[in-house]
C-alpha cells in the first residue's frame, strides 16, 4: 500500500507541475483528480496535499516508496512537516527512522515531543488553540434518544477515559450480558452521572441539589390511564420506565387545579433510606438476579410490590437489582419473595434459579 501511495503522490505532483489538469479543461487539480480517479473531493484534496508535502520530504517519500513506512505513519510525518517545515527538514532522517520501527500511536508521541523541543512557544500556542476548540453538545433527538457529541481537551478527555475505565474495570460481566462494548461505555457514563447526582457534597442550585426529575401522573404509576410521563429535558418516557425510576427515588406530591395550575407541593420523601439501603447491602450483597455479580453500589432498591400500588418501603418488599436487571424486571420479568428469598420469574411464567445468598 505504501508503494502505491508513493507512486500516486509522485504522479500527481508531476501532473500539477506540467499543468495536465489545465490542458484537460479543469480549473483545479482537485477537480481533475475527482474525475480521473473517481474519488470524492475530500479524498482528492488529501491526495494533492500529500503530493505537495512529499515533494519537500525526500527521505519520507523514499521510505514510503520502499515500503519501509506505512501510509498511517506518513500521515503523521506529513502533518509534522506542514506544521514546522524548517525544523522538519533538519530532523527528517531521525523522524523517518522512528516511523520505520514504531507503532503509529508511539510515533505520534515522538512527534509531539519533537514539536515541543523545536518550538516550545509554538507548542504552547497549539495547545491553547486545541483547548479553545473544546465543545460538548447534549441534545434530545426526535426518536427519543439523547445525542452526545463533542471534542475535549486532553486533560478533560483523560479524566473521562479514566472514569469510564474505572467503572468498566470494576464491572463483573455476567454470562448472559450481551451488551456491545459501545453499550457498556454508554452504561458506564450513565453510572458516573448517577453516582455524582447521588453524592452528598454536590453544589446546591436554586435551593436544592441537582437531580433527575420525572413528571408523571399518579394514574400512570398505578398502571391506570394517565396523561403525562416525561423527563425534564430528555422528553417522553414509557410508563414502565417511570415506575422503574420511582422504585428507588424521592417523590414530591404536586396537587394541581385542572391540567396545569399547581395548588400544593408536598414534601419530598426518600423511598429507600440510607439505613434500609445498608440493610439491603447486608442481606443481598449485590444484585440478586441469578448469575449477576454486580456490587451493591451499582444497585437500586426494587419494590417487589410497587409503592404506587400500596407496596411498603420495607426490607421484606425490597430486593437489590443492578440497573440492567432492574430494567428487565420492568420489561416482563418478575420477582416475588418466598421465605425471605427472592424468586425470579421469566416472562413465560417459569422460575429462574437464584444464586445462593451471601
Amino acid at each position: 500500500m505504501g508503494v502505491l501511495e508513493a507512486e500516486r503522490a509522485r504522479r500527481i505532483a508531476e501532473a500539477e507541475r506540467r499543468g495536465a489538469f489545465a490542458s484537460d479543461g479543469y480549473l483545479s487539480v482537485t477537480a481533475w483528480l475527482v474525475h480521473r480517479l473517481r474519488v470524492s473531493g475530500a479524498c482528492a484534496g488529501r491526495y494533492l496535499r500529500w503530493a505537495r508535502a512529499l515533494e519537500a520530504m525526500p527521505r519520507t517519500r523514499q521510505a514510503l516508496a520502499d515500503g519501509d513506512v506505512t501510509a498511517s505513519a506518513t500521515a503523521v510525518l506529513v502533518a509534522a512537516a506542514e506544521s514546522r517545515p524548517e525544523p522538519f527538514g533538519r530532523s527528517e532522517a531521525i523522524l523517518v527512522d522512528a516511523a520505520r520501527t514504531l507503532p503509529v500511536r508511539d510515533l505520534r508521541r515522538v512527534v509531539a515531543y519533537w514539536r515541543q523541543v523545536v518550538d516550545a512557544a509554538g507548542a504552547e500556542d497549539e495547545a491553547q488553540r486545541r483547548f479553545e476548540l473544546r465543545r460538548l453538545h447534549v441534545s434530545p433527538t426526535l426518536d427519543g434518544m439523547v445525542r452526545v457529541d463533542g471534542d475535549l481537551d486532553p486533560e478533560t478527555g483523560q479524566a473521562l477515559i479514566s472514569a469510564l475505565r474505572a467503572v468498566l474495570d470494576a464491572e463483573v460481566r455476567a454470562t448472559e450480558d450481551r451488551r456491545t462494548f459501545a453499550q457498556r461505555r454508554a452504561d458506564a457514563l450513565g453510572e458516573i452521572c448517577r453516582r455524582y447526582l447521588d453524592s452528598a457534597d454536590r453544589p446546591v442550585v436554586g435551593g436544592e441539589r441537582p437531580h433527575v426529575t420525572v413528571t408523571v401522573d399518579l394514574e400512570t404509576l398505578e398502571r391506570r390511564a394517565g396523561r403525562r410521563c416525561e423527563l425534564d429535558d430528555a422528553g417522553v418516557i414509557t410508563p414502565e420506565a417511570a415506575r422503574r425510576l420511582a422504585c428507588d427515588a424521592s417523590v414530591t406530591r404536586v396537587i394541581t387545579a385542572g391540567c396545569s395550575e399547581p395548588l400544593d407541593v408536598g414534601r419530598r420523601t426518600p423511598v429507600v433510606s440510607p439505613a434500609l439501603r445498608r440493610a439491603l447491602a447486608t442481606r443481598d450483597g449485590g444484585c440478586r438476579f441469578p448469575g449477576c455479580e454486580r456490587p451493591q453500589a451499582w444497585c437500586d432498591g426494587h419494590h417487589i410490590r410497587h409503592w404506587a400500588d400500596g407496596g411498603p418501603t420495607a426490607r421484606a418488599n425490597l430486593v437489590s437489582l443492578c440497573r440492567p436487571h432492574h430494567r428487565l424486571i420492568h420489561r416482563g420479568f418478575g420477582v416475588r419473595m418466598r421465605d425471605g428469598t427472592p424468586v425470579f420469574i421469566r416472562p413465560d411464567g417459569s422460575p429462574l434459579e437464584d444464586r445462593a445468598p451471601p
